[in-house]
């Protein structure tokens, strides 16, 4: 996965984070899980707010 690949994060993310609350992650630690992440490969400087920001809305979206 790459950080263009926001819905995939989101899935993987709700699955490996179930009972947390999107909302309340602050994006360095959003960040740090997408990078944990199994099969995630980028580069950690072509991350900003704006793809963290896709990737908590995406994320939101999954949970509902």
């Amino acid at each position: 996965m790459k950080w263009t690949d926001v819905n995939d994060i989101a899935i993987e993310l709700s699955e490996a984070h179930e009972d947390v609350d999107p909302l309340s992650v602050r994006f360095t630690d959003l960040r740090e899980w997408v990078m944990a992440l199994q099969g995630f490969d980028d580069d950690p400087e072509r991350c900003g707010e704006r793809v963290l920001e896709a990737i908590q809305m995406a994320w939101i979206e999954e949970m509902d």
